[in-house]
């Protein structure tokens, strides 16, 4: 997957574009961690039940240079995709992604737009 601008997941009710104002020290202040390449990582596990190991891996990557980004949310393997949104009973996840999504938007790394 290319590193994108905006990146729209499916079924999501939100597109997500990288802001303007982004910051290097504001994305280690969120947790983001720097790869070998030089990329900005964060990762999270989306989970029902706090601390149950039990969820979907969440990775946002953005690139070195902070003009673009990618999002996958894969099944434990983290080999499939898995689209969180198609279902009604991810609805406990769906809020935690959106959770998260929206304290990055507050920090200007993201914009959203409604879909």
């Amino acid at each position: 997957m290319a590193f994108e601008q905006t990146v729209n997941l499916p079924d999501c009710k939100y597109s997500y574009t990288i802001s303007p104002k982004i910051k290097k020290f504001t994305l280690r202040d969120t947790t983001f961690t720097q790869n070998r390449l030089g990329n900005y990582e964060l990762n999270r596990l989306l989970e029902k039940v706090p601390n149950s190991d039990d969820g979907f891996p969440l990775r946002i990557t953005i690139n070195k240079n902070l003009t673009g980004f990618k999002i996958s949310i894969t099944d434990k393997s983290k080999l499939r995709i898995v689209n969180i949104f198609k279902s009604e009973e991810n609805k406990i996840i769906q809020d935690k992604f959106y959770f998260l999504m929206d304290s990055l938007v507050e920090r200007d790394i993201f914009e959203k737009k409604e879909n």
